[in-house]
Parts: C-alpha cells; structure tokens; sequence
C-alpha cells in the first residue's frame, strides 16, 4: 500500500486598494491570464486580441481591475502555492442601487502547472465568504462559455444554471458557443 499524495492548501490572499497591486503582482496576474488564455481559457477582455495573447496585450485590463479595486466595490482574490500565483479571480459589487446587493465574479482562472489542485474550488470557497461576510452582498453571479465543461465546475460549487445566451459567444468562424448564466445565494 502507498501513501496518499498530500496536495498542499494553495493560500488566499485579498487585494482591496489599488496600491496593493504591486508591480510585481500585475505582472504576475499578466503572465498568468496569458498562460490560460493561450491554453483555451475562456477569459479574455473585450479590447485583447483573440488568442494567442501575449502578456502585453493583457496588461491594460489588469490595470484597470487594480485601479478599480476598493473595499466597499472590487476585491481581487490570489491563490498562491509556495509562493507562486497559482490562481485569482475579481469579486466585484454591481454598481446600480437596484442590485447592489448582488456581486459578480469574474476572471477565474487557475495557471496551467496548477490546474486539479484544487485552486479554483478554494478561490470561489474563499469569494463566497468575502461576499457574504465582508461587502454584505447577498447573491453572486457569473457568466460562462459553453463547450468547456465549466459550468460543470460550478455546479459542483454550489452554483445554479439560470440562463443562456444561445451562441452569444463567436470563438472561431462556425464556432459559436451559448454564454451560460449562473448564481449563487448567499
């Protein structure tokens, strides 16, 4: 009999104000956004080039998530594996009194080298806390492309299928996949 291989926790840490996001930090959120977007991650900002990225063309959005962070509207959550970016994603408040009790999660991603570690399951685990406990938001909400198994991924993290957007998302010429809508109570 062998021993069971012990995964190490990846560690979570919370970004809330733009002088957090240190140079080197946006540089690794850069290197790694690429990766996954190279790799056929679904995350790409709209004024980004379809793939292949590089990490030049994804600096401008990761500027401006970490210009916008705060406390009381965007959190920016970084997963780290001996003290490597394993992952991250950005909790955000909506903006609109109407829903200002719902926040958005976006750009979840996981690095390449990490992926079935358990890095996203923690960063939502970790984003569903912040959520609830910290901005005082009552419900979450994401959106997703079809044609990855992603939506899997987050119903087995407590999230509910509300809605499709039938071929909402062109990813090649006939290649046109539904923007799948999800939810999560808090």
């Amino acid at each position: 009999m062998t021993a069971p291989e012990v995964v190490p926790t990846p560690v979570i840490a919370q970004l809330s104000r733009p002088q957090d996001a240190t140079a080197a930090v946006r540089r690794d959120l850069s290197a790694c956004w690429t990766a996954v977007v190279n790799a056929g991650g679904a995350v790409v900002p709209m004024d980004c080039p379809l793939p292949p990225v590089t990490e030049a063309a994804l600096r401008p959005a990761v500027g401006r998530i970490t210009r916008g962070l705060s406390p009381e509207h965007s959190r920016l959550l970084l997963a780290t594996m001996d003290g490597a970016l394993a992952g991250w994603l950005l909790l955000r408040r909506e903006p609109h009194p109407l829903v200002a009790h719902c926040g958005v999660v976006n750009h979840v991603q996981t690095q390449v080298h990490f992926r079935g570690m358990g890095i996203g399951i923690a960063l939502m685990r970790h984003a569903r806390r912040v959520g609830r406990d910290e901005m005082g938001l009552e419900r979450l909400q994401l959106a997703v492309r079809s044609g990855l198994g992603l939506e899997e991924f987050y119903r087995k993290a407590g999230w509910t299928e509300v809605g499709r957007w039938p071929g909402a998302l062109r990813v090649a010429p006939g290649d046109d996949r539904d923007e799948i809508l999800m939810s999560l109570a808090l």
